[in-house]
Parts: C-alpha cells; sequence; structure tokens
C-alpha cells in the first residue's frame, strides 16, 4: 500500500493512500488528557522524534453505547470504548494529487454529549477528499471529562478540546493541501450543538469561516449551577467528593457506570433551570454550560448581541427526529396520555396544553404520535429556527425529509438519517437493519453531499438566505425552498 508523508507541527506523519485519496488516522492535536492532564485545559501535542505511522484509527474518549433494538448503529456510533491515552486526535483525509489552497472541513461527531467517535464508517470523509477539499475529523473529552462542572476544573473541557483542535487545524492545514483561510466546521446533534456554540464563543472567534448545523442549535446549554446538581449527584453515586480530586480518583472506566445509571431515563436528578426548562428534554445529562470564559452568555443571547456575525451558517433538521428514540423503543406506539404528560412534564412547562395542541385527546392520534410531533419540534426544529432568527450572519436553512423504509416505514425522516447522505456514505448504513433501509437513493446522496461541498467552497447555495420574514427553508429531498410561516410550528418554546 502506497504511503504518504506531511510535516506537522509536532512531528512528521505517514498515512496510506488509497483509491485516490491520503488517510492519516489517530493524528493527536493536543496531549493525552491523562495524569494532571485529565481535569486540564488542552495542551499542545507531545512533539515526537522520526516519522509517526497514522495508519491506526488510534484509542477514542471513555464512553459506552448500547445497541438499538431492530436498528444497527455500529455504523453511526461505533462500537464503544478503544482504549488508550492519546485520543485526541483527528483523522484527515485529502486528495492523492499535489496541491494547495483546498477547502477545509472539520468534523464534530454528536453522541449527546456522552459517545461517538471520529471514526465511525458513517462519517468517512474519503468523499469530501474526492470531490477536492480536505477533511478532519475530531474526537473529544465526554461525559464527566469533558462536560462536567467539577470545581477546581475548567469548564466546557470538551468544547476547549474542540478550539484546541480547530487552533491545530488552522496550523497544520497548509501542510495537508488546505487553506487556513477557508475552514467550515460542520457536525450533527451534540457535534451541532457545540459548533452552535463555538459560534457563541470569543475564544473560537476567527478559527473558521462557515459552519453547517445538523439537527443542531444554540437552545441546549445549562447554568453552571443547575449543573452542580449533577455533580453532587454524581459523587454521591461514586462515593467520592464532589470536586477535582474527588472525581480524579475514579478511573475513566470505573465511571461509566455511574454515568449510565444518572442517564437512564428514571434518574431522580431536576436538570429544570428557574423557568421550569430543560433543554436537552432528557436527551442527555452532560452539556456545555454558559456563564465562563467559553460562554459567557447563553449562546443564542450572545447571537443577538452580534457574536458570530462573521460566520455563514448553514442550518437545519429532520422532518421526523424523534423517531429514532421513540419508534424502535416502542415507546411511540405505546405511551398512554398521562404518562406522554408527565415525561413532557419534567422538561416543558404546560406540558398538557402542548399535547393537546399537537392532537392529544383527538380521535385518531395517539398519545405517543403527539409527543414524538411536540419534541420534534421543542427539541429541534423550533430551537433551529430561533438560531436562524438570532444569528446576525448569512443564515440558510434546510430540511431533510426523506424517509427511511426501516422499521416498515415508520423511522422515517429521523435524527441522523442525514448523515450517510451528507457523507456519500450509503453503503454503512443499507441493509435489513441499515439506518436507510435496503435501496436508498444514491442521487439524493449526490445532491446533499454537493450542497456541503460547494458550500464549504464558497458558502455558495441554490437558495436565498434565512429571514424572520420570509423563513425560506430548503427541501432536501426535491430541491426546492419555501417560505415556511411561524404557524408551521404550533407550540414555540416560550423560555425565548
Amino acid at each position: 500500500m502506497a504511503r504518504a508523508i506531511v510535516d506537522t507541527t509536532a512531528g512528521t506523519v505517514r498515512g496510506t493512500i488509497e483509491a485516490g485519496v491520503r488517510r492519516f488516522r489517530g493524528v493527536p492535536y493536543a496531549a493525552a488528557p491523562v495524569g494532571d492532564r485529565r481535569f486540564a485545559a488542552p495542551a499542545p501535542a507531545e512533539p515526537w522524534e522520526g516519522v509517526r505511522d497514522a495508519v491506526d484509527p488510534g484509542p477514542n474518549a471513555p464512553h459506552r453505547v448500547k445497541a438499538f433494538p431492530g436498528l444497527d448503529v455500529t455504523p453511526l456510533i461505533g462500537s464503544g470504548w478503544v482504549q488508550g491515552d492519546d485520543y485526541l486526535s483527528a483523522n484527515i483525509w485529502t486528495p492523492e494529487a499535489n496541491g494547495g489552497g483546498r477547502p477545509v472541513m472539520v468534523w464534530i461527531h454528536g453522541g449527546g454529549f456522552v459517545i461517538g467517535s471520529k471514526d465511525v464508517s458513517i462519517s468517512d470523509g474519503a468523499a469530501f477528499a474526492r470531490a477536492g477539499l480536505v477533511c478532519f475529523a475530531i474526537n473529544y473529552r465526554m461525559g464527566i471529562d469533558g462536560f462536567l462542572p467539577i470545581p477546581g476544573v475548567p469548564t466546557n473541557l470538551g468544547l476547549r478540546d474542540m478550539i484546541a483542535a480547530l487552533q491545530w487545524v488552522r496550523a497544520n492545514a497548509a501542510a495537508f493541501g488546505g487553506d487556513p483561510r477557508n475552514i467550515t466546521v460542520f457536525g450533527e446533534s451534540a457535534g451541532a450543538m457545540a459548533i452552535a456554540d463555538l459560534i457563541a464563543s470569543p475564544l473560537a472567534k476567527g478559527l473558521f469561516r462557515r459552519a453547517i448545523i445538523q439537527s443542531g442549535h444554540a437552545g441546549m446549554t445549562r447554568e453552571i449551577p443547575v449543573m452542580q446538581r449533577l455533580v453532587k449527584k454524581l459523587a454521591k453515586l461514586l462515593r467520592v467528593t464532589p470536586d477535582r480530586a474527588g472525581f480524579a480518583s475514579v478511573a475513566p472506566g470505573d465511571a461509566l457506570d455511574a454515568v449510565e445509571q444518572i442517564s437512564a431515563p428514571t434518574a431522580r436528578i431536576d436538570l429544570r433551570d428557574s423557568r421550569g426548562h430543560e433543554p436537552m428534554f432528557g436527551l442527555s445529562r452532560f452539556v456545555p454550560v454558559h456563564g465562563d470564559d467559553v460562554l459567557p452568555l447563553q449562546p443564542l443571547e450572545a447571537l443577538r448581541r452580534g457574536a458570530g456575525s462573521d460566520v455563514e451558517v448553514l442550518i437545519g433538521t429532520n422532518a421526523e427526529e424523534m423517531n429514532l428514540f421513540l419508534v424502535p423503543s416502542g415507546v411511540r406506539d405505546k405511551i398512554g396520555g398521562l404518562l406522554a404528560t408527565f415525561l413532557l412534564s419534567r422538561s416543558q412547562p404546560g406540558a398538557r396544553r402542548v399535547l393537546k395542541a399537537y392532537g392529544l385527546g383527538k380521535h385518531g392520534v395517539k398519545p405517543g404520535q403527539a409527543l414524538t410531533d411536540a419534541m420534534n419540534d421543542l427539541v429541534f426544529r423550533w430551537p433551529a429556527r430561533r438560531f436562524a432568527e438570532e444569528h446576525q450572519g448569512r443564515t440558510h436553512m434546510y430540511e431533510f425529509d426523506w424517509r427511511s423504509p426501516a422499521f416498515k416505514g415508520e423511522l422515517g425522516s429521523c435524527h441522523a438519517v442525514e448523515l450517510p447522505f451528507v457523507f456519500d456514505t450509503l453503503a454503512t448504513a443499507t441493509g435489513a437493519q441499515g439506518l436507510v433501509g435496503e435501496a436508498p437513493p444514491q442521487q439524493l446522496a449526490d445532491r446533499m453531499h454537493r450542497l456541503w461541498v460547494d458550500f464549504a467552497r464558497d458558502g455558495n447555495l441554490p437558495w436565498s438566505p434565512f429571514d424572520r420574514e420570509k423563513r425560506l427553508v430548503y427541501s432536501i429531498s426535491d430541491g426546492l425552498a419555501r417560505s415556511e410561516p411561524k404557524t408551521t410550528i404550533a407550540i414555540r418554546n416560550d423560555k425565548e
């Protein structure tokens, strides 16, 4: 197999050349977060002598994944923790042909801030390299190590890792043939939420020119005092003091049981704010905080004041996001009205009123369907539109509305289903238990992938920006932009 050599700021790396693409795997962008560095801000990668092989993805951040009934999610979230120290690392895909000044894309994976990695097959960046771009994908600290505001520990370590990675990309982009002045950061779910936060962060200013936010927005952060409840709860579960010394005494792998326990829907912990809202709607206990140097303001408020106005944004959601969480589990079809109301009330004031607006109590509308439709809007669609309204820079909005035939067509336009279309990796998610079913449309992948490539290249998109009046939303499936009235979303999150 042919080899490729690149000199980075920390040393020389040797990757592979496969099917016209140079691949470099597991290249450190920061020092290993172990020992005294475990709960410290990211430090520069340790330099090395000679040539370092970059052919193995290497370790990832400590986490544990669970299976979805009837659905193969390994291409989406991987198979779990690969142990090792140097997991603050990046994968890079570049065209085989020599050249420079290419557009750069940086992928930040999702997973509720507790699972996932840069190495999953569904987000392989080779197709972007074949299109003439340089694509990076990064790991970052998650869970307790990345998103728990432990007293004595810098807050938002996961976001700080991403900022360090973007600084490293800017410093090394030219070595891999990229243009450090033309960087687009893109991500999905928690990765997209993080990007929305970075747009609002003064510490990330100038690190990227464009951003693509897939099923994310700026609404999922918590106040530090609210998250201190989680600190104390986890410390109690782990039987340690609720401070740096206490959590440092527990090995990362030994903390995963507690993370799993606190993440269960039945866990008794109230993370609502003073107005009764829980911004994550129970999808994750771990989330960035605002009120520090990374996010001095809640990100939506920062956008109102002009933060990130120099960043061009493409933001969108899928038409049936919550189906991924509520269809395979059977919740959508089995839950009753009282339980649906109780579950929503843990995150949203006036839950009964909200569910009635989505058909609860009407003939033919199951309580679980009303809950699913309400959460589609409350958790994803409406907050994304709020981001588009408040962002002072150029903002385009899309909706991914192709419906997966999985689960007899009931999976539909669920959360994450757009990923194999974005990366042109349909084969990884195709099959009897695949996310996109047996025969997904390659033509749609060609269209969506090209949109992402063109936007990263020069910001070009075939429809006009979103504004409060015209509210143009581009349908990925039919390639048309339509004006969406505000009444499309029946209940707004009145927190904003």
